[in-house]
C-alpha cells in the first residue's frame, strides 16, 4: 500500500499531506505526484531537483496545456487513452481537467467511449488499476485485497464482466467500467479517489472471441456458473465486509440472473447498489416523473410498454412500480401498468426466462381477445396496437426497434407520448430523437440512454436529455457514505429520483423542448441535492449509523473533495 496521509489542522484550518515517498518514486505515483507543480521547496526536500523543468506552474496552467494536448487526439477512442493515461501519472490534475470540460469529456472517459475501451482492453493495456481478483485466487481474496493502492476505503465498485452495457460478455476487459465509474463519481459527488477501489472478478468468459485470443489477459476458461460462482461471491463479499464494514460495494456490470441475485443475496449484508438495476430505474423514473407532470398525469394513470426485459428493463419497472406503491397504490394495481417484452414476445405467466421477470407476467385473460395466434407470440408491435401505450421503454440493444408505424400508433392515443430509447452505445438506440419528434409531430417527451445533439424540427430547437446514471448513482453513493447507511433501501432511492425531477429543465420551465433531465454542467448541484435526500431517508428509516443529527447540507459540502494540490511535507522512516 502507499505511503501517505492527508492531516487537517481544524484550529488553524492547514492541511497537508504527509509521505515517506520522495525521488523519482514520487513522480509515478499517480495519486500524488505534481508534476510541474511541486514547489521549490518540495523539491528540495523531496530530493527532486534536476528532475523536472526549473518553472514552477499552477494546476490551472497545467490544466490549460493538458487540454491543448487532448485537443491533438483525432478520434474519442484516442482521447479516452490520452485521459486515462494522464490518470495514471497524475490524478489531480486529470480530475481539474475533466472537471474544467466536463459536459465535452464525461461521454469520452464514459459512456458512451468506454465501450470502445472495453472491446479493446488486452490490446491497448497499459497499466494496471485496481484489483484483478480470479476464481483461482478463490482462497487468497484477504490477501490480494492487501495488496491494494490506497490504504483507507470508503467505495468499491466491483464487476464481472458478463453484461456491459448493449456489448455483453467481455470477461477481463469489462475492468475499464469499474474504473471509469470511480471517475464519475469523483467528478459528480466529490468522492476522495484515494479511498475507492475498482475490482475485477476473473471468472472466466463465454465470449469465444476472446477465449480464442491468444492475447486476452483474462482467464482462458469457461465461466464459472452455479454453485461454484455463488459460494466465490460469498466468499468475496464475507471478506470485504471484514475488512471495510462501512464501505459501499457497488455492482456493475454482472449478468441478469447474478446481478438480481447478488444483490437480493447481500443487500442486507453490506451496504450495496447495483447500478445496472438500481441506478438505471432511478434515472429513468426521475424522467418519468417530470414528464408526467408535464402531461398533469400521475404515474398511476400510465400504460408503460418495457422493450427488453433484462435487469436494466426489471430493474425500471421495479423502481416504478415502486414509487407507485409509496404513493399509496395498491400493488397490484401498479404491478398491472406494466407490459414487459423480450425480443421474443410478451412476457406472461407461461412465457418467462428469470424468477424476477415473473412479478410483471400478464395473464392469458389480458390477451385473450388479441389477434394473436398465441399469447406468448405478441410482438412488439402488437402489443402497442392493444395496449396503446403512454410510456414506451427501450432496454432492449436492438436498433431501430421503434418503428415509425408503431410510434405513430402511439401517438394517435396520448397527446404527448413519453419514449426513451435507452440502450447504449448509441448505434444500439432502439430509436432516434429526430425521428421520433417528427414521427409525432413535435409532441414526444425524450429521453435516451446515450447522449444526442438537440434536434431542430418547425423553428423550435430540442434538446434531448440523457438518462445518464451519472446524475443517479455518485449523489446515492455520497448520500449513503456520510451517514455510513447500512443499506440503501427502495425509499432511499425514490427520494434520490424526485430529487433529480426536481432539476428537469423542461419541467422548470414547463417546455418539453427544454428536456427532462438536467445537463453534465448540473451533475454536482445535482449530486448535493440527491446526496441530502438520501442521507434524510436513511437517519428516517434507521439505517444511519452516524450523523444523524448533521446539518446535512454543510457536511455533505464540507467532504467533498476538490483536485487541488495540497502541500507535502516528508516523513523520514
Amino acid at each position: 500500500m502507499l505511503d501517505f496521509r492527508l492531516i487537517h489542522d481544524k484550529e488553524t484550518g492547514e492541511k497537508w499531506i504527509e509521505t515517506s515517498h520522495f525521488g523519482k518514486s514520487l513522480l509515478t505515483i499517480s495519486q500524488l505526484n505534481k508534476g510541474t507543480a511541486f514547489t521549490d521547496e518540495e523539491r528540495l526536500d523531496f530530493d527532486l531537483i534536476g528532475k523536472l523543468p526549473v518553472r514552477v506552474e499552477s494546476l490551472e496552467e497545467q490544466a490549460k496545456r493538458a487540454y491543448l494536448q487532448y485537443q491533438n487526439y483525432p478520434t474519442d477512442i484516442h482521447k479516452n487513452i490520452y485521459l486515462n493515461n494522464l490518470l495514471n501519472k497524475n490524478q489531480v490534475l486529470f480530475y481539474k481537467l475533466v472537471q474544467d470540460h466536463i459536459e465535452e469529456m464525461v461521454p469520452v472517459i464514459y459512456t458512451p467511449i468506454v465501450g470502445s475501451a472495453v472491446q479493446q482492453f488486452s490490446r491497448d493495456f497499459r497499466q494496471e488499476r485496481g484489483m484483478y481478483i480470479s476464481y483461482q485466487n478463490a482462497d487468497h481474496i484477504d490477501k490480494l485485497l492487501d495488496n491494494r493502492s490506497n490504504p483507507d476505503i470508503d467505495l468499491i465498485v466491483v464487476t464481472d464482466g458478463e453484461g456491459v452495457l448493449g456489448i455483453g460478455d467481455q470477461g477481463v476487459g469489462a475492468m475499464d467500467i469499474p474504473i471509469a465509474k470511480l471517475m464519475v463519481y469523483t467528478l459528480c459527488a466529490g468522492i476522495d479517489p484515494n479511498r475507492t477501489l475498482p475490482i475485477m472478478l476473473d471468472v472466466g468468459t463465454n465470449n469465444q472471441s476472446l477465449l480464442d485470443d491468444p492475447q486476452y489477459l483474462g482467464w482462458h476458461n469457461k465461466r464459472v456458473e452455479g454453485a461454484e460462482y455463488d459460494a466465490f461471491i460469498n466468499k468475496f463479499v464475507s471478506t470485504v465486509k471484514a475488512k471495510f464494514p462501512n464501505a459501499l460495494l457497488h455492482w456493475e456490470d454482472f449478468g441478469a440472473r447474478n446481478a438480481f441475485a447478488n444483490l437480493e443475496n447481500y443487500r442486507e449484508t453490506i451496504c450495496s447498489f447495483n447500478d445496472d438495476i438500481q441506478g438505471t430505474g432511478v434515472i429513468t423514473l426521475s424522467a418519468l416523473i417530470a414528464a408526467a407532470k408535464l402531461q398533469g398525469s400521475k404515474l398511476e394513470d400510465q400504460r408503460i410498454v418495457v422493450f427488453g426485459a433484462g435487469s436494466a428493463g426489471v430493474g425500471i419497472a421495479d423502481q416504478i412500480k415502486s414509487a407507485m406503491i409509496a404513493d399509496g397504490i395498491d400493488p397490484e394495481k401498479a404491478r398491472k401498468c406494466f407490459w414487459l417484452i423480450d425480443r421474443e414476445g410478451l412476457i406472461t405467466e407461461k412465457r418467462y426466462k428469470r424468477e424476477n421477470q415473473l412479478h410483471f407476467a400478464r395473464s392469458s385473460e389480458h390477451t385473450k381477445a388479441w389477434d394473436t395466434a398465441t399469447d406468448s407470440s405478441a410482438s412488439l408491435d402488437e402489443v402497442i396496437q392493444h395496449v396503446k401505450p403512454t410510456i414506451l421503454l427501450g432496454c432492449s440493444t436492438v436498433s431501430g426497434a421503434f418503428t415509425k408505424e408503431m410510434i405513430e400508433h402511439m401517438a394517435e392515443h396520448v397527446n404527448n407520448p413519453i419514449i426513451l430509447p435507452l440502450s447504449n452505445p448509441t448505434s444500439k438506440a432502439e430509436a432516434l430523437p429526430q425521428d421520433l419528434i417528427e414521427w409525432t409531430k413535435g409532441k414526444a417527451m425524450i429521453a435516451t440512454g446515450s447522449p444526442f445533439d438537440p434536434v431542430s424540427y418547425k423553428g423550435k430547437t430540442f434538446r434531448i436529455a440523457q438518462c445518464n446514471n451519472a446524475f443517479a448513482f455518485p449523489g446515492i453513493g455520497l448520500g449513503a457514505l456520510m451517514v455510513q447507511a447500512t443499506q440503501i433501501t427502495d425509499a432511499m432511492l425514490y427520494k434520490a429520483s424526485e430529487a433529480i425531477a426536481d432539476y428537469a429543465p423542461a419541467l422548470m420551465s414547463h417546455d418539453i423542448q427544454k428536456g427532462l433531465l438536467p445537463s453534465l454542467e448540473q451533475a454536482q448541484e445535482t449530486a448535493r441535492k440527491v446526496a441530502i435526500a438520501v442521507a434524510k431517508q436513511a437517519i428516517s428509516e434507521g439505517v444511519a449509523q452516524i450523523n444523524k443529527e448533521a446539518n446535512l447540507e454543510d457536511l455533505i459540502n464540507n467532504n467533498m473533495w476538490e483536485p487541488e494540490y495540497i502541500p507535502y511535507r516528508r516523513r523520514y522512516t
